[in-house]
């Protein structure tokens, strides 16, 4: 067990710090948002992620788990000191390392013994180091001698499954360079080693690479099947066909061979751009990644060709989005693919009647640009009334069962395009739709 303060409670550190405390550690998340802080004292969680809640309210409880805005206190308080604050994408693509260095230099100013500081934000190759010498600078700047170790701890959390994948991994990743830290880490992740979890350790630049590296990689997946779909498409392939033979592969596995209208999240869209700027600042550029990225915008832009070449000229046409989100269990709509598609149907005219579970209080802020042209419903059924056509952009298991007769009844002009490709062609056309999925 261990004394662990975590700064940042966005997404990544409040999950994390809500887990480590359910190992038994106790943990002070931090945030300098007060507002934030003052939310989570009163057991409300400010994002949307199964499970999450329990296990905040269960670890509060016990006392294994408090929040505070006071970052010197809880540094001065802790034994390990994680950072898990945002990193967010510059305008060159590159990852902004502000409120990493902010973090690093408060570490810094406020530790009095030897500590352990935890790289879990999602950072460049070489930051590692960057916080070794922020913290550092400001230990010399105080005139005294205080030893500490640095340690790389990427997350690989889903959303919508975090807490799952926190608790059972299919690995941790350690980049770490000394034994008192390894004993240190061995100690806050006991359970997980008792369970005979497979641990990586390496170097800093190694475990910062590893998360790059895989996350790079899922999104070429992710993009190598959507260019098969749009290529079954032309040719009169079946891509659900051509993905599932492809998956019985071993080397290939199903996972990730989904096609779509691309990926979206905090992570994918982030970390190919900050890779591909890593790369071509060292001379290296990683071309697969480069054309991932813009095969990626060019599927959502195809997203709206498919839709106005269905149904012509798309001025005053209404139509109905299931799916805001940028994948199911989550309401976090950073680089959705919806935000894309959206914004280029209301450019060519058409008005949007919207439903998702659990997105709309997100999309209602990072869409007011459109409000005007986008109205919020109730229910799936109530955005489909008397609309030109049902556009499925995210699939929430309850948009996987729809009374597809009701619906049928309810739209103005029977035409769905499945861009999940959720559904059966045959039965939808049987129904009366005209059917447009994804490489179908």
């Amino acid at each position: 067990m261990a004394s662990i303060a975590v700064i940042g409670t966005g997404y990544v550190g409040l999950v994390s710090g809500a887990c480590l405390a359910d190992f038994g550690n106790t943990v002070i998340c931090v945030d300098i948002d007060e507002k934030k802080i003052e939310t989570l004292k009163a057991g409300r969680i400010p994002i949307f992620e199964p499970g999450l809640s329990d296990v905040v309210a269960r670890n509060v409880a016990t006392e294994r788990l408090s929040f505070t805005s006071d970052a010197t206190g809880a540094i001065k308080a802790s034994e390990v000191v994680f950072i898990a604050v945002g990193t967010p994408p510059a305008d060159d693509g590159s990852a902004d390392l502000c409120y990493v260095e902010e973090a690093a230099r408060t570490i810094g100013r406020a530790i009095d013994d030897y500590r352990v500081v935890v790289d879990k934000s999602t950072v460049p190759i070489g930051t590692g180091r960057l916080v070794e010498g922020w913290i550092a600078e400001e230990v010399a700047a105080r005139g005294v001698d205080i030893a500490f170790d640095i340690v790389s701890n990427p997350e690989f959390l889903r959303e919508g499954s975090a807490v799952y994948d926190f608790m059972h991994p299919d690995r941790v990743v350690l980049g770490i360079e000394s034994d008192r830290a390894r004993e240190t880490m061995r100690a806050i992740y006991r359970v997980l080693y008792l369970n005979e979890t497979p641990f990586i350790e390496t170097n800093l630049e190694s475990a910062e690479m590893i998360k790059y590296a895989s996350n790079a990689f899922l999104a070429v997946k992710i993009t190598f099947i959507n260019e098969i779909a749009n290529l079954c498409e032309a040719v009169g392939a079946d891509v659900k066909a051509v993905a599932t033979a492809m998956g019985k592969d071993g080397r290939i596995g199903p996972k990730f061979l989904h096609p779509g209208p691309g990926y979206g999240g905090s992570c994918f869209p982030k970390d190919t751009k900050a890779l591909a700027d890593v790369a071509r600042r060292r001379q290296s550029p990683l071309r697969i990644v480069e054309a991932t990225i813009d095969a990626n915008a060019a599927q959502k832009r195809r997203m709206v060709d498919k839709i106005e070449k269905t149904l012509g000229a798309l001025e005053g046409k209404e139509i109905a989005v299931l799916g805001l989100a940028f994948k199911p269990n989550t309401d976090d709509m950073r680089e959705a693919p919806a935000l894309a598609i959206l914004e280029a149907l209301v450019s060519k005219g058409a008005r949007i009647k919207a439903y998702d579970p659990e997105a709309m209080k997100e999309a209602a802020w990072r869409l007011q640009a459109i409000d005007d042209r986008v109205t919020y419903c109730a229910s799936e059924y109530e955005a489909m009334k008397d609309t030109d056509a049902l556009v499925i952009l995210t699939e929430w298991n309850q948009f996987r069962n729809l009374d597809l007769a009701k619906a049928r009844h309810l739209l103005k002009s029977p035409v769905l395009f499945d861009l999940r490709n959720i559904y059966d062609r045959v039965q939808a056309e049987s129904l009366g739709f005209t059917y447009i999925g994804v490489g179908r």
